[in-house]
């Protein structure tokens, strides 16, 4: 019988990894790949809707006219302010501080909140103005198939980031549950910083989409 002691084994190790430190690796890159893949989908988006913005530059600056500049900065801030908090859980979570790290993402889940509220009152409003790409979109002025466009880019961009918002939101509830029953400590906590990425790269889009939908050529209004 060997007299060489046998490692510790960490519960939160899996058997295909060899070490905490190598499956912590791999979370990672696991999830930079994944967003790299969001990042080609939205990038798609992006280049379209610049191509099109390009090509009927009055029609989409005065379709753009019709976006609610407030609500959209409000929203800005909302999602700047849920980063912080973020961060704030990830360095509780790195430091142990259990009740900090709930009080944190709690504080994050209530304002995506408040950005899809936002956002619902934007998506109603523009119904009521029969601003909806289809038969009863209404736009007066020569650009009215122009401006049907750009706000086909509006909904499907803005549309599939409150997806990733929800998604999001969806997580931080079980995150919290997980905090709650004390699976995160100093040592281990990859959840909470691969979380940390996603929540930041839904932001960092928002960052692009409000200036390419609400501010570009304002000025000129």
């Amino acid at each position: 019988m060997s007299d060489v002691p046998h490692a510790v084994h960490n519960p939160a190790l899996r058997h295909h990894f060899a070490d905490m430190e190598q499956q912590n690796e791999s979370s990672q890159l696991g999830m930079w790949l994944f967003l790299l893949t969001e990042i080609m989908f939205f990038g798609a988006l992006f280049t379209g809707y610049a191509v099109y913005r390009f090509k009927y530059p009055e029609a989409f600056q005065e379709a753009s006219h019709e976006l609610d500049v407030t609500l959209g900065a409000i929203n800005t801030g909302v999602l700047i302010a849920s980063g912080f908090m973020m961060a704030m859980a990830v360095w509780a979570a790195q430091t142990g501080k259990k009740n900090l790290l709930i009080l944190f993402l709690i504080l994050t889940f209530v304002l995506g909140g408040a950005f899809l509220g936002v956002k619902a009152k934007e998506y109603h409003d523009k119904y009521l103005h029969h601003l909806l790409p289809g038969h009863d979109f209404e736009f007066e002025g020569q650009w009215k198939p122009q401006a049907a466009l750009y706000f086909c880019f509006y909904f499907a961009m803005t549309g599939m980031h409150a997806l990733h918002m929800v998604i999001g939101m969806v997580t931080l509830l079980i995150l919290i549950r997980m905090a709650q029953k004390n699976r995160f400590t100093p040592e281990h906590h990859p959840h909470i910083e691969l979380f940390g990425l996603y929540w930041h790269f839904v932001d960092i889009v928002w960052i692009f989409l409000f200036p390419l939908l609400y501010l570009i050529g304002r000025h000129a209004a």
